[in-house]
């Protein structure tokens, strides 16, 4: 599976991305979680969705990977200035609509997509992520503090955001920040799907050599968010929209996959039992297979 490479570019901003399958077959765009490169998308994967007879592209946020890196304090930017270097992948392979997949931060970037540029979606699949209406950065902070989330809706947990911290005191060494890394990734798996360390290690000592350093990227968690009265605009979302809730995640746990499908008129929900907040090898050929079934769907 030989990717070819493109750089985006918007504004001063470059993209790096690479393209799988073949040219002409409807495009798949996996926009990553925060502080996370194009990688954070198995090999695998991605492999399966090109055997399904897609032409599937993944990127690395700016701040991230080969993407632009520049001194936050000197150059920020907002969370929706990440939805614009999306289109921007999108006009560098010259497509015109596509199925955006986004985890995470990526959900957050998808819906900025739908709301403001429906034209260039096929589908949407929003995958671990909380709706727009939905002050994520403040329920972080006060898991942090070990306070509760007010509301219906369940905040992250407390030891697992204080973890996530720990990015700002990266290993000494690249064996220990490898190390670091795969704890992060088993406290976000959860506890039910079975946890490779082997093969986080793999990926994450491939996405240091990919970067050329073994210093985490954080600069997402300081981006202005969307603002929360954006999520209203939710209701007039027409794009073909699929939801997929981690049944154990502990960022955006149930219900929040239920309350985005609520909230858009389009979406069907589905819940992976034994999913947490990452992609464990075991549970890709599930998620592949209900990604094409929702994208063919769609056409």
């Amino acid at each position: 599976m030989k990717p070819s490479t493109k750089t985006a570019q918007n504004g001063n901003i470059e993209l790096w991305s690479e393209a799988f399958g073949e040219i002409g077959d409807h495009a798949v765009l996996l926009v990553a979680g925060a502080n996370a490169p194009g990688s954070m998308w198995p090999d695998s994967l991605v492999s399966r969705l090109v055997q399904g007879g897609l032409r599937v592209i993944r990127y690395d946020h700016r701040d991230t990977g080969r993407s632009t890196t520049r001194d936050f304090d000197e150059a920020p930017y907002a969370i929706a200035d990440l939805a614009a270097d999306a289109l921007a992948v999108l006009d560098a392979h010259g497509i015109d609509r596509a199925h955006v997949v986004g985890l995470s931060l990526g959900g957050t970037i998808g819906q900025l997509l739908a709301i403001e540029a429906p034209e260039r979606l096929r589908s949407l699949t929003l995958m671990l992520t909380a709706a727009l209406d939905v002050d994520f950065a403040g329920a972080y902070m006060r898991a942090m503090n070990g306070e509760t989330s007010p509301g219906p809706l369940p905040g992250p947990a407390p030891d697992v955001v204080r973890q996530l911290a720990a990015m700002f005191t990266p290993g000494e060494t690249e064996a220990e920040e490898v190390g670091r890394r795969v704890e992060v990734w088993r406290t976000l798996n959860g506890e039910v799907a079975a946890f490779d360390a082997d093969d986080f290690a793999r990926r994450e000592r491939a996405a240091i050599r990919h970067a050329g350093t073994p210093a985490p990227a954080t600069a997402h968690a300081r981006a202005e968010p969307v603002p929360l009265q954006r999520g209203a605009e939710l209701s007039q979302v027409d794009v073909p929209t699929f939801v997929i809730q981690g049944g154990q995640d502990p960022l955006n746990p149930p219900p929040h996959g239920q309350h985005i499908a609520d909230l858009i008129p389009t979406a069907r929900h589905a819940e992976i039992g034994e999913l947490g907040h990452a992609l464990p090898k075991q549970l890709l050929p599930k998620i592949a297979d209900l990604l094409i079934t929702h994208f063919r769907a769609s056409n």
